[in-house]
């Protein structure tokens, strides 16, 4: 885990202590409901928690943020950036029951107590967010239909808006979207050649 210290260097004792554990909590989760390829779990910090931490190079999120992540999977990028942001609340929600039992399982291993986690529809649920994160669960388009009114239009927080993880080019989808879109490219934070082509989207509202 020692990647994470490479690039944040300020972490607390405590923070140190759950990115730590992070890896026997998910070894152990993963041998039973599969959230991450087992042939790559040897990159297991590099591929998911260093690119969930990705989003902390580009946005500082202030205390009392309110955050959801959508299609979180294994509890991705949602367990790393709440180990980051101790002062804010993050809600994981994935339509398949069994990831969110990963996430629960892991959030209990290591003692976070500033994440709630929900088996539902990205789409469901009447609670407003200041942000919301995701990676790479969708076309930008259908995020911004899916997801516009889950946004705190009356949100005071600094950061606000649709923050994604995803690859490639996204000069089409971003036209498709109809949006104006902050581009972050993560290779200009993170040497590693696994992020060559990642890229963090900041969508600041819709």
């Amino acid at each position: 885990w020692e990647i994470i210290l490479k690039y944040f260097d300020d972490l607390t004792d405590a923070q140190k202590q759950q990115f730590s554990a992070l890896y026997d909590a998910y070894y152990e989760w993963n041998t039973q409901i599969n959230v991450v390829s087992r042939k790559d779990f040897h990159l297991f910090y590099e591929r998911h928690i260093l690119h969930s931490l990705a989003i902390a190079t580009v946005v500082d999120f202030e205390s009392g943020t309110r955050i959801l992540d959508v299609g979180t999977g294994g509890g991705f990028p949602g367990i790393p950036l709440a180990i980051m942001f101790p002062e804010c609340q993050f809600h994981l929600v994935d339509s398949i029951g069994k990831k969110i039992k990963v996430v629960n399982g892991v959030v209990e291993s290591i003692g976070l107590t500033n994440v709630t986690a929900a088996h539902a529809r990205m789409e469901e649920g009447k609670q407003s967010y200041d942000v919301i994160v995701t990676r790479a669960v969708a076309r930008l388009g259908q995020l911004k239909h899916w997801l516009f009114r889950k946004l705190d239009s009356k949100s005071k927080k600094s950061v606000k808006g649709l923050i994604c993880l995803k690859g490639g080019d996204l000069t089409e989808e971003i036209i498709e979207a109809k949006v104006k879109a902050n581009l972050y490219n993560v290779a200009d934070s993170f040497g590693e050649e696994f992020f060559e082509t990642k890229k963090v989207v900041w969508i600041p509202k819709f």
